[in-house]
C-alpha cells in the first residue's frame, strides 16, 4: 500500500561520476549541533481530537523555541493522525510534503442497508481520477477538479458501517467522498471517523505524541540532555524522501544555492525514476538537502548527456557560502 503513494523506484541510484566531498565543508544531516538539527528539522506528529492544524503546529513552534513552523496539510480538528511539521529554515521544503499523497483510514457511516457485495464493487469503482467539488466549509475555491484516487480498500462492512482505507492524491475531500459513495449507492452516507495514516514518505512508526515532545524539551533545556529530542526530531531530509533525487558535486552546491540552474556537469549521481518536469530533490555527498527543482531532462538524458541543464531550481532549502565558491561571476 505504501508505494501507491510515494515515488517509485526513488532509492534505485544511477551512478553517472565518481566525487569525494570535503569534511571541511557542511557535515551529515545527523550530525548538526542540536540547534541546527532542530532548525533544519522534521517531526511527525500525532495530531490529537480538538485543536486545529494551526495550533498544534503553533504549539510546537513555541514549544521548540523556532521563528516559524509549517505543517504538511490540514487536519480538520475531530481528525487524529499524521500531521508532519517541518521546523525553522526547514520550512521552505513544507512544500514538497503538501502536493505528497495522503493514506486515510475511514469510518463511513450509510443512511440505509445495503448488500455487503455491493458496497464493495460501487467502492471499487472510486479508484482512479475522481471529480470532485470541495465542501462548502474548505480552505480552497469550490470548483469541480479532478484528484486520483490511488486505492480505495474496503476492510470490513458492518451492518452501516463501512471501514476503508483510501491512498489518495493530496486535496482529496474524504467528507465528499464518502458523500459521493452514498449517492451511488442511492442511500446517502456520511464519514463518521477518520484518520490521516500518511503522508508523503511519513508512516505511523514514526509519530510523536505533543506530550513526548515536550518531555523531551524539558530534558534537553533543564537538564542539557538532547538524546531524547534527537530521536523524536528528524532531520529535515526526512521529509524529502518520497522525491527522486539527484547527488551533486561539492563544487556545484554553492551555484545552486545562490539560485543557479543545476548543469548536468554537477551531477554524482541520481534517481533511475526521474521524468522531465518532475519535482526532484537536490542533495550533496553528505546527505545534505540543497534545493527543490524542475527536472529539465529524464534519467535517460541525463546519463546520455555531458553538457547542458539538467534541472530548474525552483526553491533553495540551504543557506549559501556553506559550500566553497566555485564559479566566477560573469
Amino acid at each position: 500500500m505504501v508505494s501507491s503513494i510515494t515515488s517509485k523506484d526513488v532509492d534505485m541510484m544511477v551512478v553517472k561520476a565518481h566525487a569525494t566531498t570535503n569534511a571541511a565543508y557542511g557535515c551529515k544531516p545527523e550530525d548538526r549541533p542540536i540547534l541546527d538539527y532542530i532548525n533544519l528539522g522534521v517531526v511527525n506528529i500525532d495530531k490529537p481530537v480538538g485543536p486545529t492544524s494551526h495550533e498544534v503546529t503553533a504549539w510546537i513552534r513555541d514549544m521548540l523555541g523556532v521563528s516559524k513552523a509549517g505543517h504538511s496539510g490540514s487536519l480538520d480538528p475531530g481528525v487524529t493522525g499524521v500531521l508532519p511539521v517541518m521546523l525553522g529554515k526547514a520550512t521552505k521544503a513544507v512544500s514538497a510534503l503538501r502536493l505528497s499523497g495522503k493514506e486515510y483510514i475511514c469510518l463511513m457511516h450509510l443512511h440505509n442497508d445495503v448488500p455487503e457485495i455491493k458496497i464493495r464493487r460501487v467502492c471499487k469503482d472510486f479508484n482512479g481520477p475522481i471529480y470532485q467539488t470541495p465542501p462548502i466549509i474548505s480552505a480552497v475555491k469550490r470548483q469541480l477538479r479532478i484528484r486520483n484516487i490511488y486505492y480505495l480498500d474496503v476492510l470490513e462492512v458492518e451492518g452501516r458501517e463501512v471501514l476503508m482505507r483510501v491512498g489518495c492524491e493530496a486535496g482529496t475531500y474524504m467528507r465528499k467522498l464518502c458523500h459521493d459513495i452514498g449517492l451511488i449507492l442511492g442511500c446517502g452516507a456520511n464519514m463518521k471517523q477518520l484518520r490521516r495514516t500518511g503522508t508523503g514518505p511519513f508512516r505511523e512508526d514514526t509519530l510523536v505524541t505533543l506530550y513526548d515532545l515536550k518531555d523531551a524539551c524539558v530534558f534537553w533545556q533543564e537538564d542539557n540532555d538532547e538524546t531524547e529530542l534527537r530521536k523524536l526530531i528528524l532531520p529535515m531530509e526526512a521529509g524529502l524522501s518520497h522525491l527522486p533525487r539527484i547527488i551533486i558535486r561539492d563544487t556545484a552546491v554553492d551555484a545552486v544555492c545562490r539560485g543557479a540552474y543545476l548543469a548536468v556537469s554537477g551531477i554524482v549521481s541520481f534517481s533511475k525514476s526521474i521524468k522531465k518536469d518532475d519535482k526532484v530533490a537536490l542533495f550533496t555527498l553528505k546527505g545534505e538537502a540543497v534545493a527543490l527543482c524542475k527536472a529539465s531532462m529524464g534519467s535517460d538524458e541525463l546519463l546520455n548527456n555531458d553538457h547542458g541543464i539538467a534541472c530548474i531550481t525552483e526553491r533553495v532549502i540551504m543557506d549559501a557560502a556553506i559550500y566553497p565558491r566555485c564559479w566566477k561571476a560573469k
